[in-house]
């Protein structure tokens, strides 16, 4: 499933100011894979955007990839 983590480490680096700041984490939980998504205060409403929009698009994408490979993946975008 490390696929998926990368995935949506490039996608995320390629939509911020400071890719530096973008950590992405993956666990296994029962509902299945969680990818949880890190980035600078600053950055947050670019991986967000207007409405959920591009949060919307990330989940689509990686559900997607992840449907391929009959996986269940969730990703949450977290602040701190």
């Amino acid at each position: 499933m490390k696929l998926m983590t990368k995935l949506v480490e490039a996608i995320a680096k390629s939509l911020v100011d400071n890719p530096d700041g973008v950590e992405v984490t993956e666990t296994e939980g029962r509902q299945g894979t969680i990818i949880k998504l890190k980035v600078d205060p600053g950055d947050m409403g670019k991986v967000i955007g207007k409405q959920g929009r591009i949060a919307k698009a990330f989940r689509t994408v990686v559900n997607a990839a992840a449907t391929r490979e009959n996986k269940k993946v969730t990703v949450e975008i977290v602040k701190e």
